[in-house]
């Protein structure tokens, strides 16, 4: 499912979200943060009565024509369901998209769902191996970032590094190509390699004119990879700029402003 950019998950399901604390000293975790149990038959959460099947985007809608019109409103409640509770309930979000899975696991937007789930759940084994089978049913979505850091997740950064000097990396562009830099670099930092981090960081030359998430991600981690380097002067400069980029106030640049002024 495309990342509409605009971060209202409604009438989509899960989508993309940018890879979370990709910097130094931020290694993903080798063990999920959560693992729900799950049945061969998963009924899934009860599906608030208000959401309907006709919210969900037309272009994922187009992809349940294969299933019974009863099915397919099932699942499309669900997936809806999902997009709404991604980032406040991410537990019961992957509830939802597993139960979508139960009714239609041959379709690359409900794995997609499942793995853009299992990855804000920090069950970085169960998002690759969903993301992957979404990739191989035929999805659109710009994926790969969120391939390469879950690679790093299962402790296998080479793998995330290879990725990204991979072919369809370098057809990545914008945000997604951003965010596949920041998730090279992150895995650079989980080797120690912080000076290639920084290599990696600054080409294309950061802009510190840019605004926005990815923007405001970028100046953070370029900020937190010149600390672990040791040049706090230069890091502090970037966490302002980070700052003033994030405009939807995602990161803790403010704070760490403060711990370094």
């Amino acid at each position: 499912m495309a990342h509409d950019g605009n971060g209202d998950y409604r009438g989509r399901g899960p989508r993309p979200s940018p890879p979370r604390s990709s910097g130094p000293n931020r290694a993903r975790r080798v063990q999920p943060r959560f693992q729900a149990r799950e049945t061969p038959r998963d009924d899934g959460p009860p599906i608030p009565a208000d959401i309907e099947a006709k919210q969900l985007a037309p272009e994922i809608r187009g992809e349940l024509t294969t299933l019974d019109k009863s099915t397919a409103d099932t699942v499309a409640r669900h997936l809806i369901a999902a997009g709404l509770l991604l980032d406040e309930d991410p537990e019961t979000a992957l509830a939802h998209a597993r139960a979508a899975r139960a009714r239609s696991g041959r379709i690359a937007a409900v794995r997609e769902a499942v793995g853009i789930a299992a990855y804000q759940c920090g069950d970085w084994a169960q998002a690759l191996a969903e993301l992957r089978a979404a990739r191989r049913m035929g999805s659109k979505s710009a994926l790969l970032p969120l391939i390469a850091d879950c690679e790093r997740g299962v402790g296998r950064p080479e793998k995330a590094i290879e990725l990204a000097r991979s072919p369809e990396a370098a057809e990545l562009t914008g945000d997604d190509a951003d965010e596949m830099r920041i998730v090279a670099a992150g895995a650079r930092s989980d080797l120690g390699q912080h000076e290639q981090a920084i290599a990696i960081l600054s080409a294309p030359q950061l802009d510190r004119t840019r605004t926005g998430q990815t923007a405001a991600r970028l100046f953070y981690v370029y900020a937190e990879t010149l600390l672990a380097l040791g040049r706090n002067e230069e890091a502090l400069q970037w966490f302002i700029s980070a700052a003033a980029a994030d405009i939807e106030g995602l990161t803790d640049a403010e704070d760490r402003i403060t711990e370094l002024s």
